[in-house]
């Protein structure tokens, strides 16, 4: 029994309504029904990814969740995705208890329409002013992802993060993201005062995930530093950066970016229209690698954490052994403690 992590993840278990305060990052293509019931089965907080979904199916997948899931879920919207105000309206009917606000931060208006809507809110948080901003709007709970995250990312550290904002907080919960790929590494959070943590690369390389086998294998066969972020080449073209790993694909956006600054120079295309197809080039790129298996074409979306993946495991193996080693590492710390 993890008595230690127990007594310190209480604010985040009561918080999700989960076993284990371990929320899987929501990926575009993989944070599926499939990957969402093994998370669930296991006493994790599962995620379903909004991405740029067309609306029938995102409200088809809603459903899905909430019929079959026995445990609590959220849903991820990406406030910058062409579909996101669709998705918004569709799920302010349905019976999801959280949402998470991605991408970029929410409107007041939009943390205020789902709180009247009966849903806890969360939101990524990327500086103290930002995590200020989020609690003033009433947001329930804040995640700090730092830059060594896979996906849409900031720009400051994990490391900063904390200092910035975790240790500050107290208002609501705050969940810690970015970098963590090891149950040590969540004791420590936890000790620091997070309510909980997400994951998503170390869950990508599990055997109910039902990516393309290349791409956990790219997963596998990566070193840390393979996972690099874009970056923003014009500010008139306004991109929120992501890190994934370098190939063919990554090259490609580079190139994307200057064509889209052209067409902005010449008048062809509005600053929006050109941030649509920035979000467009991911999604579509994240199909080619994840479903389709095209590692050197497709977007290869993973965290720096990449370099602590070296198997494919069955879910339970997984969630066991992060509960183990926070426990171990939480026992250990305490004995070193009280041997002074």
């Amino acid at each position: 029994m993890p008595l230690l992590a127990e007594k310190l993840w209480k604010r985040g278990t009561g918080f999700l309504g989960v076993k284990y305060p371990i929320m899987a990052g929501a990926m575009t293509w993989i944070s599926n029904f499939e990957l969402a019931k093994a998370i669930s089965d296991n006493g994790a907080f599962p995620i379903l990814a909004g991405g740029n979904m067309d609306p029938s199916l995102f409200e088809k997948e809603v459903d899905k969740f909430s019929a079959q899931l026995k445990t609590p879920f959220a849903v991820n919207l990406i406030t910058i995705a062409p579909n996101f105000r669709k998705q918004y309206e569709i799920l302010l009917s349905k019976k999801v208890e959280f949402v998470i606000f991605a991408g970029n931060f929410p409107k007041k208006h939009d943390v205020e329409g789902m709180k009247k809507a009966g849903k806890k809110t969360l939101s990524f948080a990327s500086s103290g002013q930002i995590s200020d901003q989020m609690i003033r709007f009433g947001i329930d709970a804040l995640i700090l992802e730092g830059n060594e995250a896979g996906g849409h990312i900031g720009y400051v550290s994990t490391m900063i993060l904390l200092q910035q904002i975790l240790f500050k907080t107290k208002e609501v919960p705050v969940f810690i993201a970015g970098g963590i790929g090891t149950g040590k590494m969540i004791a420590h959070m936890l000790l620091m005062g997070a309510a909980g943590v997400q994951l998503g690369t170390r869950f990508v390389v599990s055997e109910e995930c039902t990516a393309h086998p290349n791409f956990k294998q790219a997963f596998i066969r990566a070193k840390a530093r393979y996972a690099i972020s874009t970056p923003q080449y014009d500010s008139r073209l306004p991109v929120v950066a992501v890190r994934s790993l370098k190939n063919k694909g990554m090259e490609a956006f580079g190139k994307l970016q200057l064509e889209l600054l052209k067409k902005l120079e010449n008048g062809e295309i509005s600053r929006e229209e050109a941030q649509f197809e920035v979000e467009r080039y991911w999604v579509g790129g994240l199909r080619k690698a994840a479903v389709e298996g095209d590692i050197e074409a497709g977007s290869l979306m993973a965290g720096q954490s990449v370099g602590l993946v070296h198997k494919i495991q069955p879910m339970k193996e997984i969630i066991d052994e992060l509960i183990q080693d926070t426990e171990k590492e939480l026992q250990a710390v305490k004995a070193n403690i009280c041997s002074q």
